[in-house]
């Protein structure tokens, strides 16, 4: 299978797991603390695949320099897009309870919640189909970090969307619509990048790295804090023990 074909398909594999997050909260009354349990775990497991397994590679193959600029921009830039969709309405759009917006309140913010949504999923799948063209096969650590992190997104993201009013035509609309378009991500990554220097490889590795980092920052670590609280802490350090050690023995 070509490689670009791999990228899409497990970067469709990956963005999968928010359609299953979204169909369990639809489905199933999913208790908030268990919910933000599973959230603070996935920001560890994210937290590790980008220290260990992202930077640490982009360092390796593109100095640290590269490394370094391509993080912070892709902060920087991650930022600047998540505060002006969250002056529209996406500032909760990972949050399980009643913060999110119903459309009444605040017009345009169904799509500008979908556009952030968006936004948290397209790095993720652009490393997952960066890890591919090492020639080793996708990496196993991002792949398991991407999944486990997206599973709780999407169940956290789709219950607030349900408790707002929004109905299921719109919630599977954009967490199955946010899958192809990861895997359409992953899938472009490839193609437009193989061949490229293991310089710019490296600094747009990092920068998606740098957007993960701010996103699990901004919007997956206050969702897990606000239930689990104190806990919060020791279960995401749980999540990055574990990504840690599927790391190091993959």
């Amino acid at each position: 299978m070509p490689i670009w074909l791999q990228a899409g398909f497990w970067g469709l594999f990956a963005g999968g797991a928010l359609v299953l997050g979204a169909a369990v909260a639809w489905f199933l009354r999913v208790p908030q603390p268990v919910v933000a349990s599973v959230m603070a775990f996935g920001a560890g497991v994210l937290i590790s695949a980008l220290a260990f397994d992202l930077v640490d590679e982009a360092e390796a193959t593109g100095g640290l320099t590269a490394t370094v600029l391509g993080f912070l921009g892709g902060a920087v830039v991650y930022v600047a897009a998540n505060v002006a969709l969250a002056r529209r309405g996406a500032r909760h759009r990972k949050r399980s309870g009643d913060q999110q917006p119903s459309e009444h309140e605040q017009g345009g913010s169904g799509a500008a919640i979908a556009i952030g949504a968006l936004l948290d999923g397209i790095p993720e799948s652009v490393v997952l189909g960066l890890s591919l063209l090492s020639g080793d096969g996708v990496g196993v650590a991002v792949l398991f970090a991407i999944f486990i992190s997206n599973l709780p997104e999407g169940l956290s993201s789709a219950a607030g969307m349900k408790q707002n009013g929004r109905g299921a035509r719109y919630v599977f609309g954009v967490w199955i619509g946010i899958a192809v378009l990861s895997g359409l991500a992953g899938l472009l990554g490839v193609l437009l990048l193989q061949g490229a220097s293991p310089v710019l490889i490296a600094t747009i590795t990092a920068v998606a790295a740098g957007a993960i980092l701010a996103m699990v920052a901004d919007t997956m670590i206050p969702e897990a804090f606000e239930r689990t609280h104190l806990y919060t802490g020791l279960i995401a350090t749980v999540g990055f023990v574990l990504a840690f050690g599927v790391e190091r023995m993959g």
